[in-house]
């Protein structure tokens, strides 16, 4: 005979799982949560430095980046034109391709973590700065661009937070 439980909303009644059933699933949870807790924060780590190697290395290569003008007036803007295009494409190339090996190898983590912290004002700063043209008439390529920075600032704050000793999940429960 099984044990049944009363849904009191709708006065309908439904089994419940069998004891066995129940510690077997608790146990896989309980496995997968650990495998979770090690290995989740390293492969968001290898996953950002990825995305961010490739984009910049893209940047090296005239044309090949769908970012490069939005890049180009955004640190010409910035830096009030004392950055003029060219160097700005090479300079935001070197920074993220750096920031891709930091994060992918783990080595001078701390360093490439700091680049990306003072990167995100030029990151960010689209959304700012040329709101209207990135969204004016229906969002654009270069607007969906900076939108996606903003899972990668997430995802790298929580790497920061692991990286600096933190633990970005909460134990308590």
């Amino acid at each position: 005979m099984s044990i049944v439980t009363q849904n009191v909303r709708t006065r309908t009644f439904i089994p419940e799982p069998p004891p066995r059933f129940t510690r077997t699933v608790d146990q896989m949870l309980a496995r997968m949560s650990g495998w979770l807790g090690r290995y989740s924060i390293g492969i968001l780590r290898v996953s950002l430095g990825t995305v961010f190697f490739v984009f910049g290395a893209l940047k090296f290569v005239p044309g090949m980046s769908p970012a490069q003008d939005l890049v180009v007036r955004t640190l010409e803007t910035l830096s009030l034109g004392m950055v003029p295009g060219t160097a700005a494409l090479i300079i935001t190339a070197v920074a993220e391709c750096f920031i891709g090996v930091t994060l992918i190898t783990g080595r001078f983590l701390r360093v490439g973590l700091a680049v990306l912290g003072a990167s995100l004002v030029g990151i960010m700063s689209p959304l700012v700065l040329f709101f209207t043209d990135l969204v004016g008439h229906g969002v654009t390529l270069e607007a969906q661009y900076v939108f996606k920075d903003i899972v990668l600032v997430a995802g790298g704050l929580v790497v920061a937070a692991k990286a600096l000793g933190s633990s970005p999940v909460n134990t308590r429960r």
